[in-house]
């Protein structure tokens, strides 16, 4: 079995709207294996995005432990969980999040602005990541010189080019047509299987979760029924 990247346990998180608690997570436990494909599931409101931006550091737990490695998240100040981000996670989202005025080889060198890499190994490392996800001809073109499907591999690119051992994606499909979705996925794949990736993405397309080697489903706050897919 292999060893257990995050790990999640009694993670509860609670909002204040007004004078009211909302409890969107109730004492998760949760293991994700070391080169896992996760898929999350559930209506709007479960808590996916708050599960995931709890992995990524994003957000701490009320109560509970987040430990991905062997950073125990929910004991990390803000400045320590950026400098961890930087090298550990990588994150991908629904539209993008490109910067329009910056060719795509400048959009992925972005994250490695943290870092102490010098702008040639910058350059070398952006470069590869678009060879990874099949755009190196593409490296001088803008967004706006992009379809959709070839923006989000810029963005697949920019997460991964600090090499990090978790890939975080919130509906990385949900704005694409059904051709183009499945070449993202099919890429998430091959990350996953060929790179070693361990990859938690967050869908409501029960089609893109067939990807993924597994999936939970979250509901009212709670992991519920788990289902097999590939």
């Amino acid at each position: 079995m292999s060893d257990v990247l995050a790990e999640l346990r009694g993670v509860s998180r609670t909002y204040q709207k007004g004078k009211e608690k909302v409890e969107v997570l109730h004492e998760l436990d949760l293991d994700i294996p070391d080169g896992d494909f996760l898929a999350i599931m559930g209506p709007s409101g479960s808590g996916k995005t708050t599960l995931l931006n709890l992995l990524g550091g994003l957000d701490k737990p009320t109560s509970g432990s987040v430990k991905v490695g062997d950073a125990v998240l929910s004991s990390l100040s803000n400045s320590q969980l950026s400098n961890w981000r930087s090298t550990h996670v990588g994150f991908i989202f629904q539209f993008y999040n490109l910067l329009p005025v910056l060719s795509a080889q400048k959009n992925v060198e972005l994250p490695l602005l943290l870092t102490n890499f010098s702008a040639k190994e910058r350059a070398k490392r952006a470069s590869i990541a678009l060879e990874i996800v099949g755009l190196a001809e593409r490296a001088n073109h803008r967004p706006r010189e992009l379809s959709g499907g070839q923006e989000q591999r810029v963005a697949i690119a920019r997460a991964i080019v600090s090499d990090p051992s978790l890939l975080l994606c919130d509906e990385p499909t949900g704005d694409l047509d059904r051709e183009t979705a499945d070449e993202i996925l099919n890429l998430l794949q091959t990350l996953n299987r060929e790179h070693g990736k361990t990859i938690v993405m967050v869908t409501h397309d029960a089609q893109a979760a067939g990807y993924a080697k597994r999936t939970l489903m979250c509901d009212k706050g709670k992991l519920e029924a788990r289902e097999e897919t590939a």
